[in-house]
């Protein structure tokens, strides 16, 4: 296997064994034939194209006669989701893993345990990606380095993923108009790639705090390593019994100083909007192009709420990812708000810096955020 972006085998994670681990461990997706396979590929592509006039012209974040950058829209399997997503970790991560790597070369014995962690530590993170790549349906990948596998916009822009074996499954478990449903997914994840090409700020700005948050950490290495080693563990079934729901704090909690829980505050409210802006961007063009829209959403908010297993809701909150479904929750709730009181080109002034992005605060009071916003820039 070629390594990804560089050797692979170097540092904190052993990046290709994390690749192969989770190739090797990806459950399969639905029977398909061949055909319906290349059915399902085809209209998922149409649908995108098709979800961004929609989407353009429901939110009005494109003004006329304007044409945004142009970023690849990528249907692709399970253990591709996986590939595009390493090599994307593997960047944003960067900073943190070097100084994990530099703290630990500093005691004795570290280099045998970097090389020696770097395996066990890839090993583990395949297990965890192979978990995640069976729930993904799609996303917009911010910061991914372009490959040939893998193309991004120019300039280290983002490209579109649609996972179609997530899609098809999780059509047929709800028993949901398949056509609609799929259209209905692209409407979500074209709004999030509309946020990003049209607001050429906001890249940057997330990466910026993320880079903060990163080199604000203080964590022992062994500290993160043990708690991706508890995920790693319950996915195998190496928890002992009765012990799925308990433990410690996320990831991303282990991870906080003040200055850090600061950024994060920050980020859990950018986070809120993107993932409510596109949950109510869906439901708002949903009526007019899918006609079984209010059955889908139905079925789909039971099963978000629903989760499914105990394991499953365990290593939701050791990822951090019950935070991620609030997200979606309290964003939408905001975004509604705001759109109602002051409409859809009022709302839009969030987009005009990071000072008019809402806080973590603005996100439960819409109110706030539009005395604050408004009333500043209506004086």
């Amino acid at each position: 296997m070629t390594g990804i972006g560089g050797a692979g085998t170097s540092g904190m994670v052993d990046w290709n064994l994390a690749v192969a681990t989770a190739t090797r461990l990806v459950r399969p997706g639905p029977e398909v034939t061949r055909d319906e396979a290349r059915a399902v590929v085809a209209e998922l592509r149409r649908h995108a194209k098709a979800a961004e006039e929609h989407v353009r012209t429901f939110t009005r974040m494109i003004p006329e006669g304007v044409e945004p950058e142009e970023t690849p829209v990528l249907v692709v399997d399970r253990a591709g989701w996986v590939r595009a997503n390493v090599a994307g970790f593997r960047e944003v991560l960067r900073p943190l893993l070097d100084k994990m790597q530099e703290r630990r070369g500093n005691t004795p014995g570290g280099a045998v345990l970097g090389a020696v962690g770097g395996k066990v530590t890839g090993v583990e993170l395949g297990m965890l990606l192979s978990f995640l790549s069976s729930r993904v349906l799609g996303q917009y990948e911010t910061f991914a380095p372009a490959s040939r596998e893998f193309p991004a916009a120019p300039g280290g822009g983002g490209r579109l993923l649609l996972v179609a074996p997530n899609i098809v499954h999780v059509e047929r478990e709800l028993d949901v108009d398949p056509h609609d449903f799929r259209l209905w997914v692209c409407l979500h994840e074209e709004t999030h790639r509309t946020q990003f090409t049209a607001v050429p700020w906001l890249r940057d700005h997330l990466e910026g705090e993320i880079q903060s948050f990163l080199g604000e950490t203080e964590v022992d290495p062994m500290t993160v390593l043990e708690r991706l080693r508890e995920a790693a563990q319950s996915l195998s079934g190496g928890r002992p019994e009765g012990e799925e729901g308990e433990g410690g704090p996320s990831l991303v909690e282990l991870v906080q100083t003040p200055a850090q829980r600061e950024i994060l505050s920050r980020l859990t409210a950018v986070m809120s909007l993107l993932e409510g802006h596109a949950d109510y961007v869906m439901d708002g063009v949903g009526p007019q192009v899918v006609p079984s829209v209010a059955e889908i959403r139905e079925k789909f908010r039971e099963r978000r709420a629903k989760g499914a297993s105990r394991l499953d809701m365990a290593l939701r909150k050791l990822l951090g990812l019950d935070a991620k479904l609030r997200q979606y929750r309290d964003g939408e709730r905001f975004v509604r708000a705001v759109v109602e009181e002051v409409g859809m080109d009022g709302f839009n002034r969030v987009w005009t810096s990071p000072n008019t992005l809402p806080t973590k605060a603005e996100i439960a009071k819409p109110a706030d955020w539009v005395a604050r916003v408004h009333r500043k820039a209506d004086s």
